[in-house]
């Protein structure tokens, strides 16, 4: 189950296991995004059986609750949703109200989450969180940003005690080439990916693909739990 696989780095997780052969629920609050995606799943879906969709938000309880007795047993849970919509910028100038989306769907919605999957995942199973660079590189107008994706993977640090054997870890991604891009830079957004590709030492800007290859790297290792996996092309030395 992906929560936030309509789009972005989610969708190009639910790509690659869809071609991988895998059965694979998405889960949106967007129904005009589900229906995209599972238009675009579908054509990958040769045996038209592998993909499911299911709407929810995850800052609601009973939203999270419904999910998860609806789709009943599950191997691996991943959450890459986040609503961003008023939580960035200098700090005078953000509304509680943009800061509380942020934190509801980045911390309080995957607390929710492994609350009520718990009991549904089967064995050998994991929940996988994602943070981001902001954590560890924020910049001076994300103070909201940094703080949700730091208690984040802190909150599977904790997690990873408390539902053990469940294996709880986190992908911390960098820059990647996703449509939020559209939003957070408008006019200017190949100019900032320009920019930021030519200070990492990778040398790039992150691709969808190379977050599905390091999400599926540990949703295979049975020896990963309370760890955080940084794609980020070396930002954080930079």
């Amino acid at each position: 189950m992906i929560i936030g696989g309509s789009s972005g780095i989610g969708l190009g997780l639910a790509q690659a296991l869809v071609r991988a052969g895998t059965e694979v629920t998405v889960v949106s609050r967007s129904g005009s995004r589900l229906a995209a995606a599972s238009r675009g799943l579908g054509a990958l879906d040769h045996s038209g059986a592998l993909v499911r969709t299911a709407a929810a938000d995850i800052s609601r309880e009973s939203d999270v609750e419904r999910l998860f007795q609806e789709a009943g047993p599950v191997q691996h849970v991943i959450t890459t949703a986040a609503d961003g919509t008023g939580a960035s910028g200098p700090i005078a100038t953000i509304g509680v109200e943009g800061a509380q989306g942020f934190l509801g769907t980045k911390v309080l919605g995957p607390w929710l989450v492994a609350k009520h999957c718990a009991p549904y995942l089967l064995p050998g199973g994991s929940l996988t969180f994602t943070s981001g660079i902001a954590a560890y590189r924020p910049s001076v107008s994300g103070s909201v940003v940094a703080a949700a994706n730091g208690a984040l993977e802190s909150l599977a640090y904790a997690l990873a005690l408390e539902l053990a054997p469940i294996r709880v870890n986190v992908v911390s991604p960098g820059w990647v080439d996703t449509p939020v891009w559209d939003t957070l830079a408008g006019v200017d957004r190949s100019a900032a990916l320009a920019a930021m590709a030519h200070r990492l030492p990778a040398g790039r800007i992150g691709t969808p693909a190379d977050l599905a290859q390091a999400y599926l790297a540990v949703l295979c290792n049975e020896f990963m739990t309370g760890s955080v996996l940084h794609i980020d092309g070396g930002h954080r030395l930079v």
